[in-house]
């Protein structure tokens, strides 16, 4: 069945970007004959999925696609379109052939002189010859002709030598260009697809053709920007695309997925999971072995890995859609497109954690409003002194509350001291453990300012350790407390709201003990 020579342009009408590929849909009108007939549609990217190609006919016409394939063929580069986008190698060639074009018609013309000037020596050596034999004496003149033809000629054979060396040195640096040209610029073919679609007409007539398929080297990930305006904050949502499939995605319909169409779907097999009981030694019923670990409070979540990291949907696919047609070109490039922003009220306080930093920073928190899941991502910061930095926005369902950190201030310090003791009294056998932690807070004012600011409340947390066996205590010494917590959680933290006015210093202190029994070991 003979092919249409001239291929149907199949350009991309709309992609759904996955998190490591595309799905790419393609569209277009076939003009079709009566019968079964063999159409050529691209040139589409050869990094199409074979397996993944389903093409059918959209209009109400009596036809059938019997086949759809891709084929692939090396096809050598064509020329660059412009001149401007050649490389320097090749502009430095051109710039050669130019000179050396140039010396070659300065030689031409010198070779013309000096035969010119040839011919005139020897025309007046002629006459010198002719006159002396007919008694003419006219020497001078003779003398001078003679000397202005031979500085002629010796001028312009010092040109033509220099011209032949310079064509010399001109061919050798030419042809060092041109190999070093071929070296760093050689081009292979480029590998170049093409749809075959075999469709079977009962009529002639226009149809619709809508044809799909999977295509890799194409990813996307989620990226904000907080806007932090007083007690207002605007958050956009934009993704980072990126894409080298060899063709351009102009005025496409994108989509945003977080499918994982590579993801295994196979259940793990059940193994057998013995349990087994021993006798403790008289050792192991003495004593109780203990540690102290750290643990991290936050919520379920992806573990961070180093590099660029997957796309966190809370354990369900979440689709997102940009609002205007998108066009993204295929030089591996990230390229941000805009998918919603909104504007909400927020909270703000200054917050510290003196046993991880000694910086005081600027925390907001809001509603998400966005009406999606917020992903999780990057998000550009921004104050009203301009870019403050860049923070990451956890995973936040639609309507959940969101934290941010605006950056540290530098007006304010914070200093911490910790110490403790150690007391062992004799009838209840026990270890007593006594921490006391110091938390000096300092905020810096120009004298100006002390008069006309008010107190900053900032929010304090430190932490008291937790014991999950009976044999160890930890109590809280409230009345030893300068002042007390506003409040303790169930993790540990300790809570002060203290407030610093302009210049001014507070000092909070900690007590708390840890009590162990005579069997603990470990502590």
């Amino acid at each position: 069945m003979p092919t249409a020579p001239k291929p149907i342009a199949l350009p991309v009408t709309a992609v759904t970007c996955l998190e490591d590929r595309a799905h790419v849909e393609r569209a277009a009108v076939l003009d079709l004959r009566p019968g079964v007939q063999r159409l050529r549609l691209g040139p589409v990217s050869a990094l199409a999925v074979d397996r993944t190609l389903h093409a059918e006919l959209t209009a109400d016409h009596p036809a059938t696609v019997l086949d759809a394939r891709i084929v692939r063929e090396w096809t050598p580069r064509g020329p660059s379109p412009s001149p401007d986008d050649d490389s320097d190698l090749r502009r430095r060639v051109r710039a050669l052939e130019a000179e050396q074009l140039a010396v070659e018609q300065r030689r031409d013309r010198l070779r013309s002189r000096l035969d010119v000037l040839g011919r005139l020596a020897a025309d007046l050596l002629r006459e010198i010859g002719e006159g002396a034999g007919s008694g003419e004496s006219e020497g001078p003149r003779w003398a001078r002709e003679l000397d202005r033809v031979d500085a002629e000629r010796d001028t312009h054979g010092e040109r033509l030598r220099a011209a032949e060396a310079r064509l010399a040195g001109l061919a050798t640096e030419l042809a060092e260009t041109r190999r070093a040209s071929e070296l760093a610029e050689r081009e292979p073919a480029e590998l170049v697809a093409h749809i075959e679609l075999t469709v079977e007409a009962a009529v002639a007539g226009p149809v619709g053709l809508r044809l799909s398929h999977l295509t890799p080297c194409a990813l996307w990930r989620p990226a904000y920007r907080a806007v932090l305006d007083g007690d207002s904050l605007r958050l956009e949502t934009d993704a980072m695309v990126w894409q080298r499939t060899s063709e351009d995605w102009t005025d496409v319909r994108l989509t945003l997925s977080t499918a994982r169409s590579a993801l295994a779907t196979e259940p793990p097999r059940l193994r057998e999971d013995r349990l087994t009981l021993k006798d403790r030694t008289a050792a192991e019923r003495r004593t109780v072995d203990v540690e102290l670990r750290e643990e991290e409070i936050g919520d379920l979540g992806p573990a961070p890995v180093l590099g660029l990291p997957g796309v966190a949907d809370g354990g369900e696919t979440r689709v997102l859609g940009a609002p205007a047609p998108v066009s993204v070109p295929a030089d591996g490039r990230a390229h941000r497109v805009p998918l919603s922003s909104f504007t909400t009220a927020v909270h703000s306080e200054y917050a510290c954690a003196p046993e991880l930093s000694p910086l005081v920073t600027q925390v907001v928190r809001f509603d998400n409003r966005s009406g999606h899941a917020l992903l999780a991502g990057p998000v550009d910061l921004v104050r009203g002194s301009g870019f403050t930095g860049r923070g990451t926005l956890d995973f936040t369902a639609p309507g959940a509350p969101v934290e941010l950190a605006f950056g540290s201030r530098d007006d304010y310090r914070v200093v911490r001291h910790a110490e403790e003791s150690h007391a062992s009294p004799g009838l209840t056998q026990r270890t007593v453990t006594t921490h006391t932690v110091r938390l000096h807070l300092s905020r810096f004012s120009a004298p100006a300012e002390q008069a006309g600011q008010a107190g900053q409340t900032v929010a304090v947390r430190e932490r008291i350790p937790v014991s999950e066996v009976s044999a160890v205590e930890v109590r809280l010494r409230g009345e030893v407390c300068a002042p007390a917590p506003d409040s303790v959680d169930a993790e540990g933290i300790a809570h002060w709201n203290v407030v610093l006015p302009p210049g001014g210093r507070r000092t909070v202190t900690l007590v708390y003990e840890v009590s162990a029994s005579a069997k603990v070991a470990g502590l």
